[in-house]
């Protein structure tokens, strides 16, 4: 019989973590099993996977360092996309100050990095979208992603992002215009 992965509940993890002798393997639970969302949630903001790994880890860290104060007021899955948002957005800030200094070193901004990954073919529908979504302003981008890629609830993004369910409703409408706008009148 084939291996089958262990579905831990998110409150056995917790469990598991604040108890020292169980800690290590608890961890280990968390990140096998929001690893690969948070990392794509990741990936689709900064773009390039080196970019998205070094997030990532950022993300882990802080996780391994305050999961012990998490008061459960959410589920761990809102809270893990929480830091991994704010992590993101960090990382993000902290590029476009690099690259507002650095631009004469050959640093690309974000839409532009796109075009550059291997494989790039603007006639290609996916890649048209990835241009759009990278086009759009920061925010829209964010929620853009989490409502299209992920299917994040809107109260669920609203505890994420800290705003409100409506803003959220009027910020995906606008992405979804831009974005169609976008494909349609690219050829």
């Amino acid at each position: 019989m084939p291996d089958k992965a262990i579905i831990i509940d998110d409150h056995l993890i917790l469990a598991s973590f604040r108890d020292e002798s169980t800690r290590d393997a608890a961890f280990t639970q968390l990140v096998r099993k929001y690893q690969e969302r948070l990392y794509w949630h990741i990936r689709r903001m900064v773009v390039e996977h080196e970019d998205a790994n070094d997030v990532l880890q950022n993300v882990f860290i802080k996780v391994w360092k305050n999961l012990d104060g998490f008061k459960e007021q959410s589920g761990l899955f809102t809270w893990l996309y929480r830091i991994a948002t704010n992590e993101t957005l960090t990382w993000i800030d902290q590029q476009k100050k690099r690259t507002s200094v650095s631009l004469s070193e050959g640093e690309l901004p974000m839409a532009e990095r796109l075009v550059a990954q291997k494989g790039f073919d603007a006639n290609k529908l996916e890649w048209k979208l990835q241009q759009a979504i990278q086009s759009l302003p920061e925010k829209q981008r964010i929620v853009f992603n989490l409502r299209y890629y992920d299917e994040m609830p809107y109260e669920e993004m609203a505890i994420v992002l800290d705003t409100s369910v409506g803003a959220l409703k009027a910020s995906y409408h606008h992405a979804v215009k831009k974005v169609e706008s976008f494909i349609l009148n690219t050829n």
